[in-house]
């Protein structure tokens, strides 16, 4: 036996702290599940989270990659990271590439986005499934859904017709799909169209919002604009409201349009606050703690103000029920346990942003009375982090570091979206029953 060698390395955070040994699924899920992909994170790079995500891809059974990337898009409500899954289910081959690949996209653009990144190495064949999938995927789509996301860029939506030979349904299918080849779409009914034709701005937003045509996400984005331009306070107020198209809309957007915009912040507030209504409270007292340390403080993109730490109060802000709220950083300090743009306020004024003292923050809520306990960090503890004592018990990721702390007596959650919720009421239904 050799003793002159290398010692392996304990597995640990970041930070420090002891990290758990994860099975590929897991490794995968978490890097995966609060992914914007090529953003770079506090502790990674965005190209080697991604690089990490197209190797554990093919570390894992096809079924789970399949299955991962139809959650990562429906309930994670990622767009790029679960084309990246797909590009790896291509690699695996096999039948579950076409209907996947069908099923995930469901954007026009989404069609040349994985295309893109197929390609990022060099170009190379397109499998038949592939090609098939997109294929199913093209006859999905609308002449205004095609027109609208046929932009200029490396991959085109001319090129992915030509390249998947999709053979339309009907003469009128036929007829559309000759002026995508010509790219001769007509120019679609769009804000960005509009003002970019020189359209009064007001005139346009006013238009659109009665009817209808201005997408949720698209609401958000430009209520700073809406307001700049004097848009009819009324029509905005009740679009916010009614939520039309809101589903795959994260919770932390309700925030940043607020911050951009605050004049519209109490029906924003209102609007976030229909996350909340749309499920059964929870049962007994629940505890949350929410991290509030240097790392989440990152952006969460090159491009945004908001960063994970904005993501963790919007989500800790909708929790339903008897809540007792506290942050660690360094130390720990309860807040009110306020609802929606309040909540969110309180939580990321309540202390200093330095260390991640997690388990220093969890022996201290183990000695409250409750039910339920409810993490939320990107898992980057300084110091070990001991064992729950409550039997309904989750460690809520938010971030795609490598290696985190949140399993064994943990139930382990991934993502930031108001999915995380749903997955909690599921689970204390499944501990209900055992204990029943």
């Amino acid at each position: 036996m050799r003793l002159n060698i290398f010692a392996p390395r304990p597995r640990t955070t970041h930070e420090g702290a002891p990290a758990a040994v994860l099975t590929a699924e897991q490794a995968l899920r978490r890097s995966v599940a609060s992914c914007l992909l090529w953003e770079n994170e506090f502790y990674e790079d965005g190209q080697s989270i991604a690089d990490r995500i197209a190797a554990l891809a093919m570390d894992v059974a096809p079924q789970v990659l399949a299955d991962l990337a139809v959650e990562a898009h429906e309930r994670f409500n990622l767009r790029h990271a679960p084309l990246m899954l797909l590009v790896g289910l291509v690699r695996h081959g096999g039948p579950l590439v076409a209907p996947t690949i069908e099923r995930v996209i469901q954007r026009a653009d989404d069609m040349s986005e994985v295309l893109a990144i197929y390609w990022r190495n060099g170009k190379r064949p397109l499998s038949k499934q592939m090609k098939l999938g997109l294929a199913r995927a093209f006859a999905k789509f609308d002449a205004y859904q095609l027109a609208k996301y046929d932009r200029e860029g490396p991959v085109k939506l001319r090129d992915v017709l030509f390249l998947v030979h999709a053979k339309p349904r009907d003469e009128a299918q036929a007829a559309l799909w000759k002026q995508v080849a010509e790219r001769s779409l007509a120019a679609p009914d769009t804000w960005e169209v509009a003002l970019s034709a020189g359209a009064d701005k007001r005139e346009t937003f006013e238009r659109l919002l009665a009817e209808r045509k201005l997408g949720y996400l698209a609401l958000l984005r430009n209520l700073r604009n809406m307001d700049q331009v004097g848009v009819d306070e009324a029509l905005v107020a009740e679009a916010i409201l009614a939520r039309r198209g809101a589903g795959r809309v994260l919770p932390f957007r309700y925030v940043a349009a607020a911050r951009a915009a605050p004049r519209f912040e109490r029906w924003l507030d209102e609007a976030l606050m229909e996350a909340v209504l749309e499920g059964p409270v929870f049962d007994g007292r629940t505890l949350v703690l929410v991290d509030v340390s240097g790392s989440m403080a990152a952006p969460l993109s090159a491009r945004s103000d908001l960063t994970r730490m904005d993501a963790a109060a919007t989500l800790a802000s909708i929790i339903p029920g008897d809540v007792r709220v506290f942050t660690f950083s360094n130390g720990v300090v309860e807040v009110p346990a306020r609802r929606g743009m309040a909540g969110v306020d309180a939580i990321m004024r309540s202390q200093p942003n330095g260390g991640t003292l997690l388990g220093k923050a969890v022996e201290h809520v183990n000695r409250l009375p409750h039910e339920r306990l409810i993490v939320i960090t990107d898992e980057q503890s300084a110091d070990t982090v001991p064992a729950p004592k409550a039997a309904k018990a989750y460690m809520v990721n938010v971030a795609s570091a490598r290696n985190g702390v949140g399993y064994g007596a943990w139930t382990h959650i991934d993502g930031f979206s108001e999915a995380v919720l749903g997955y909690i009421r599921e689970h204390d239904r499944l501990v209900a029953g055992t204990q029943g």
